[in-house]
């Protein structure tokens, strides 16, 4: 798999989280390469020798699901694919977002390009065709239970090929058939085996992860910087962020963010003004565990990435056309691998969320904050300072800890007991958005909070590397002054963690965080 310029030339194999990212939301173009049609085609002439045979197999000659048992006469075969996808068009709620279809419908072409399900290459063109013409397909939210994959949401979008359901073209919802002719298209007439082929994958919820964790990867770095500033504004120490102390316990994820911190705080006046005539043995817990909570985080991180990786180069299909000729039936589809891995990053991510609000919290009690004023105010008792900030944290805190509760776990029985364990995936990383969305938001908050507390401290100043950041963040977002209205603030500090503005203040400086 290999990008040039905005063009992505989809093999099927070697497909990124960098590719999926950079079609969801960048507007990469996609191009099949000529192994992938090879491929296809192979696989397409075994579908045909067999729909042309006596024999049933699921799919081509028979119905589907608790249905399996249906024989399906010639005649009707095309019907059958098409009266599928239009049955499962069955979502309900808002649409999802522009991003998870574009993603969804490049993954579910990824995987008919690797060969295995007998579709022929003109439908994999088709779902690229789309995608290239920047026609979305309104695919409701509610409908999949990572069962036999992403059935309602696939449907939804596969309806668009044949020139039925509806689209978002530049904004605008209009019929999908409105939506091809005004690109240039033209509708594509399903044959067998097809409707399985573009409704039967995890596309939806592999998609959606792999934009978590691509936004996840920035949210760690970024609750590094934000502890940093924190720590200084609380004159905290950074002893516990040594690398021989972190070095006795060898998790690869604390040992990067110690390593962050350490970078980040390199020279710090104001950890370097109470190294000594300070009464304190040891920092709170939120300050001192920070590596401890952010590194294990970073480790789920890795283990999840890793679970994305080797679905983006499975074959996810029911039944699968294998090369030998069999068309076999197994479990491909079932979500249970990304659903665990989609819970697993909610509930770590959730608790980066939870320490940071701990760190601010300190920050705004002036008994814990070591001479700081109540709530960083200006004229306190007139004003209230970024107490309210840390009410916003928390609210947003208590929420995580709801969405970290896992989805996985509650399966619940579909299609007359033939589906009788499902994996609940798609409900997994959905709530999995809302988790990073929150996290980006708390740090944000962190950032305001942490930065107005250093400010405070002058005439001692920050480290290099931590003022750098806060001078970015200023350009935006004022320091201490009488209290005003608060929220543009908050959300201008979302924005400058969302366009990764403090990856930029460092590269500035020549300052480059680990990842791990």
């Amino acid at each position: 798999m290999t990008s040039t310029s905005t063009i992505i030339q989809l093999d099927g194999p070697g497909v990124t989280i960098d590719d999926v990212v950079a079609v969801a939301r960048r507007d990469a173009r996609v191009r099949l390469t000529a192994a992938a049609v090879s491929r296809m085609s192979a696989s397409r002439a075994v579908v045909d020798r067999l729909a042309a045979g006596s024999d049933a197999v699921y799919g081509l000659s028979t119905g589907f699901g608790a249905l399996a048992n249906v024989s399906i006469p010639p005649e009707r075969r095309q019907d059958l694919q098409h009266a599928l996808v239009r049955s499962h068009a069955a979502g309900m709620g808002d649409p999802v977002e522009a991003e998870v279809v574009r993603a969804m419908m490049f993954l579910r072409a990824r995987t008919l390009a690797l060969g295995f399900s007998g579709a022929r290459p003109l439908v994999a063109q088709a779902m690229l065709d789309v995608v290239n013409a920047d026609i979305v397909p309104v695919v409701p939210e509610y409908g999949s239970l990572g069962a036999s994959g992403d059935l309602a949401p696939l449907a939804h979008a596969a309806l668009t090929l044949l020139g039925e359901g509806e689209a978002f073209v530049e904004g605008r919802r209009i019929p999908g058939g409105q939506a091809l002719a005004g690109a240039g298209l033209a509708p594509i007439t399903l044959s067998e085996k097809e409707g399985l082929a573009v409704t039967n994958g995890t596309d939806g919820i592999l998609g959606m992860l792999c934009m978590a964790i691509h936004d996840a990867a920035d949210l760690l770095d970024q609750a590094d910087v934000t502890a940093a500033v924190t720590v200084e504004g609380l004159l905290a120490t950074d002893r516990a962020f040594a690398a021989d102390l972190l070095a006795l316990r060898p998790h690869p994820g604390q040992a990067t963010s110690a390593a962050n911190l350490r970078t980040l705080l390199a020279g710090s006046p104001i950890v370097a003004s109470h190294l000594t005539d300070d009464s304190r043995v040891q920092d709170a817990y939120s300050i001192r565990c920070t590596p401890q909570v952010h590194g294990a985080a970073r480790d789920t991180h890795d283990h999840v990435r890793r679970v994305a990786e080797w679905e983006l180069a499975a074959a996810i299909d029911n039944p699968m056309v294998l090369p030998d000729g069999r068309v076999e039936s197994g479990g491909n589809f079932h979500g249970a691998p990304l659903g665990f891995a989609a819970d697993f990053l909610a509930i770590a991510l959730s608790e980066v969320g939870a320490i940071a609000e701990r760190r601010m919290d300190r920050v705004l009690d002036r008994t814990r904050s070591h001479g700081l004023p109540p709530f960083l105010a200006h004229e306190v008792g007139v004003d209230s300072g970024l107490m309210i900030g840390q009410y916003t944290a928390a609210s947003m805190c208590a929420e995580n800890r709801r969405l970290a509760a896992p989805a996985s776990v509650d399966s619940l029985p579909t299609s007359g007991m033939q589906e009788d364990h499902v994996s609940m995936a798609w409900g997994a990383v959905r709530k999995l958005r809302r988790v990073v969305d929150n996290l980006r938001r708390i740090l944000a908050i962190e950032l305001v909070i942490g930065a107005r507390a250093v400010d405070m401290r002058a005439p001692l100043q920050p480290a290099v590397a931590t003022g750098a950041v806060i001078a970015a963040l200023r350009s935006t977002v004022d320091g201490a002054g009488p209290d005003r209205v608060l929220s543009p603030e908050l959300t201008a500090a979302e924005t400058f963690l969302r366009d990764g503005g403090p990856r930029a203040a460092l590269a500035a400086i020549d300052v480059t965080l680990q990842q791990g």
